[in-house]
């Protein structure tokens, strides 16, 4: 009885080592946008250029963009389909 106690305590325990959160759960990508100073800014500190990009407000838009809203959120809170 003790024998299997102290094998399932080595087997948890180099089951819990061999684990490292996260380390392997990614894929390594080219970044197509690296040191594009368009995307992200002369250095991580700051914002970058498309973020000064302004837009002047277009009632029309707000109109139709309010009315998508309201068709696709109004008063349903599940996934649910009504029949």
């Amino acid at each position: 009885m003790k024998f299997y106690k102290v094998i399932a305590f080595v087997g948890c325990i180099a089951l819990l080592s061999s684990c490292d959160y996260q380390k392997y759960n990614h894929k390594e990508q080219k970044d197509v946008n690296a040191g594009n100073e368009y995307v992200y800014g002369v250095s991580p500190d700051s914002l970058p250029r498309q973020m000064a990009n302004k837009y002047e407000a277009n009632p029309e838009i707000e109109t139709r963009v309010n009315a998508i809203r309201t068709k696709l959120y109004s008063g349903a809170t599940s996934a649910v389909v009504k029949q």
